[in-house]
């Protein structure tokens, strides 16, 4: 089934504010880089912010079940909470990395009521609870104090990862998740 073009300008401008940022990204390169005039874009969206909630949620929609599913791939919890980390070498490696889209939004717009921040925080909530979840499974004594640890180093590596003044950051996370995780689960 051929997407609509709602969804259409949801997909391409997620590539685009992922690549030049929000606050960069005007009305005129988002019509130029998607062909879809502004009239059409402002008939599905009544804002540029309203578009942005639409992408956010698209690409937390795709991150999530990306992760999750790599996640998934290993097996027991265990393994599972540790292949995060390879699945974010993966992430980092490709060409158009460009950091993770919910703290550029978050960093943009830092008011912490503003709904593109609520939506950003959301996402993170969302890792949070599933990895709660994994941790739990996996028998942590403390299922909450392990998934935040693993999620900070999850940040920690992401936005080490688009500095760049590490070789490898996912692999460095692991090594630190894997004493973490192996602490939490005597």
């Amino acid at each position: 089934m051929r997407p609509s073009k709602r969804d259409e300008l949801v997909r391409k401008a997620l590539n685009i504010f992922y690549r030049e940022g929000f606050h960069a990204t005007g009305m005129d390169l988002l019509s130029g880089e998607t062909g879809i005039s502004k009239t059409t874009m402002f008939k599905h969206f009544h804002s540029k912010d309203e578009l942005i909630l639409a992408v956010l949620r698209l690409r937390d929609q795709d991150f999530r079940t990306w992760l999750f599913r790599r996640m998934a791939e290993a097996g027991e919890p265990r393994a599972q909470l540790l292949a995060m980390f390879d699945a974010l070498a993966e992430w980092f490696a490709k060409p158009d990395f460009r950091s993770c889209m919910f703290i550029k939004a978050a960093s943009e717009y830092p008011d912490p009521d503003h709904p593109i921040h609520v939506q950003s925080a959301e996402h993170k909530r969302m890792l949070f609870r599933q990895l709660q979840a994994i941790a739990s499974e996996a028998g942590a004594k403390d299922p909450a104090g392990l998934a935040r640890a693993l999620l900070l180093l999850k940040e920690g590596a992401i936005v080490t990862a688009h500095l760049g003044h590490e070789a490898d950051p996912a692999g460095d996370a692991k090594a630190i998740a894997e004493k973490l995780i192996s602490a939490a689960l005597d």
